[in-house]
Order: C-alpha cells, then sequence, then structure tokens
C-alpha cells in the first residue's frame, strides 16, 4: 500500500482504517458502533457514513494540501450499529486543480451511499 500524504491525524475509529490505496484510488473500512447510534434502534447518523466516504475520497487524492469543495450525495440504505461498512473511492476526472472523486458506500455488497467529491489540491494548506 501507498504512504497516506494527508489527513494523518485523522480518528480512524470515526472514519476508518484504509484498507488499500493505489494513485487515484482507496478503500476504507469502518466497523459503526452503538456511539454512532442517533436512537435506541441502532440507526448510525448519516454524517458517520459522510465521513467515511470523504475520508476516502481525500486519500484516494493523497495530497497534503487536499480540501473538499463540494460533495453530491446519495443515502441509498440505513446503517445499523455493528454493521461494517467500505468506501471505495476513485479519482475520475483531473481539471488542474480540481479532481472529481466518485465513492461508493457498501456493506455485504450492498450499496448504501454513493457519491461525487469535488476536491482541491492547494498550494499551500488550507490554514497556512
Amino acid at each position: 500500500m501507498m504512504t497516506i500524504r494527508t489527513h494523518q491525524a485523522i480518528n480512524q475509529e470515526h472514519f476508518g482504517t484504509p484498507t488499500h490505496l493505489e494513485e487515484g484510488a482507496s478503500r476504507v473500512e469502518l466497523l459503526t458502533n452503538k456511539s454512532m447510534a442517533v436512537d435506541a434502534t441502532g440507526l448510525v447518523h448519516g454524517g458517520y457514513i459522510f465521513g467515511l466516504a470523504d475520508y476516502a475520497a481525500m486519500i484516494a487524492v493523497n495530497h497534503p494540501n487536499v480540501v473538499l469543495g463540494a460533495a453530491e450525495v446519495k443515502f441509498l440504505k440505513p446503517v445499523r450499529a455493528g454493521e461494517t461498512v467500505i468506501a471505495a473511492a476513485t479519482a475520475e476526472a483531473r481539471q488542474g486543480k480540481k479532481q472529481i472523486v466518485a465513492v461508493t458506500v457498501t456493506r455485504n455488497d450492498e450499496m448504501v451511499f454513493s457519491g461525487y467529491f469535488t476536491c482541491f489540491v492547494l498550494d499551500q494548506h488550507v490554514l497556512a
């Protein structure tokens, strides 16, 4: 696996653990837990699924100064605490500093989320 060059201090318990990384593509796995649930049924808050997908997109670009500019996403199925979800990201288009990354999130090969993330590679860190 390539070296991850961005988001190096991310909390992998909340955003997932990378299991695959190559030029322009990544896979990140997240075991959801009850602290992510919004109610007694165990429904996982969509923000965790979005965060997982965003993290997969960022490391698919894999540049220290990558930031998210926009996202167009669809939540397709609910996720229950205790389930493992896997985000797969692929950089599909590059235009200068802008990259469009397609991301799907699956649970047991069933798609629960899909989206396109517009990422920008800046000349310096966004907080610099």
